[in-house]
């Protein structure tokens, strides 16, 4: 109940979308927030969230028939959803983890919206961040991706509903299980977290242990590095937000047309410290395309160099299509899709 109360999630009166695989994790969090509203530390309408990811037919449809017993057995409304990750991912050109993370959250925004809830919870924990920690220390990621997950964001972009992981800084795996074996309730086991061609589950099975034998406390000590780097890169952010400002300005179509874009001062940019610069360059590219997926480093690089010399003319192509381009002192960006 103390994490509950230090990350400002509401004790009374509110609507509430659990998220629940049948996996250990997210049964032990139903089952602490069924045991926490019994005592009446909770007063909340819960709403039990499943999503069958299409990746196992079978198992899928039991999982989901275990998850609506228990939920109806502890007296809580359930949604199900199904969702058909892997045509997901190839049409998106995203791999398995990625398109189902995107599916699992839209549905939990569909939730929330049907049952009038402003909060979701997840049961993710503390080996979960370890192991987000590394997956992107591996790929290369800047402070903002090393920071993890966060205990508390936003679910979607424009919208008053937060996502929140109440076991995410102090529960590990071993705990989970060990709950629901306590309360005499088992848990699904899905046979992908065992597969070894998903990155995910070599950290897991192979790193971690690994880095186990070098500091029992490794997991912990990955949880708060990654608390650290999040304070780091939300001050960043801010500095970086108001770069972006200074360096902004709204174009029109047309004398009296709505602002088709914003445009960068390449002046302005090209002074700033490269951090910031980078950082302010990522929230533009996010305003304007809607989303950074598949950005990497190389493509930031690629806009940088735009940033040298007095040549105008040049052009930086960007991930799914669009591009920017310097002309006029100033960095325009364009999705070929829709034209110029």
């Amino acid at each position: 109940m103390s994490e509950w109360q230090r990350l400002g999630l509401p004790a009374t009166a509110e609507s509430v979308v659990v998220a629940v695989s049948g996996g250990a994790d997210s049964t032990a969090l139903l089952l602490a927030l069924e045991e926490l509203s019994k005592t009446g530390c909770l007063a909340l309408n819960l709403t039990v969230a499943h999503l069958d990811h299409g990746l196992r037919a079978r198992a899928g449809a039991e999982d989901a028939r275990w998850v609506e017993a228990l939920a109806k057995e502890l007296g809580f409304e359930f949604e199900h959803g199904r969702a058909a990750v892997k045509s997901r991912a190839a049409s998106a050109r995203d791999n398995l983890e990625q398109a189902a993370r995107r599916a699992r959250y839209e549905f939990l925004a569909g939730v929330a919206e049907r049952s009038g809830a402003r909060l979701v919870l997840t049961g993710h924990t503390m080996d979960d961040q370890a192991e987000t920690v590394l997956l992107r220390l591996l790929r290369g990621s800047g402070a903002e991706g090393l920071g993890g997950m966060r205990p508390v964001r936003t679910l979607v972009a424009g919208l008053e509903t937060r996502l929140a992981r109440p076991l995410l800084r102090w529960a590990r795996r071993a705990d989970t299980e060990g709950y629901c074996r306590e309360r005499k309730i088992s848990f699904r086991v899905d046979e992908m977290n065992e597969d070894e061609k998903f990155a995910r589950v070599r950290v897991r099975r192979e790193l971690l242990p690994m880095l186990l034998t070098f500091n029992p406390r490794a997991v912990e000590s990955l949880g708060r590095t990654a608390e650290l780097l999040r304070g780091d890169a939300s001050v960043l952010n801010a500095a970086a937000a108001e770069l972006l400002d200074a360096a902004s300005e709204d174009e029109k179509d047309g004398a009296n047309g709505p602002p088709a874009r914003q445009s960068l001062s390449v002046n302005i940019l090209s002074r700033a410290p490269l951090a910031l610069r980078r950082r302010a360059l990522r929230l533009w590219i996010a305003r304007e395309r809607g989303d950074l997926r598949r950005l990497e480093l190389t493509h930031l690089a690629g806009v940088e160099k735009l940033l040298e010399g007095e040549r105008g003319g040049r052009v930086a192509e960007l991930p799914g299509g669009s591009f920017i381009e310097r002309r006029g002192g100033r960095l325009r960006l364009y999705n070929k899709r829709v034209g110029r």
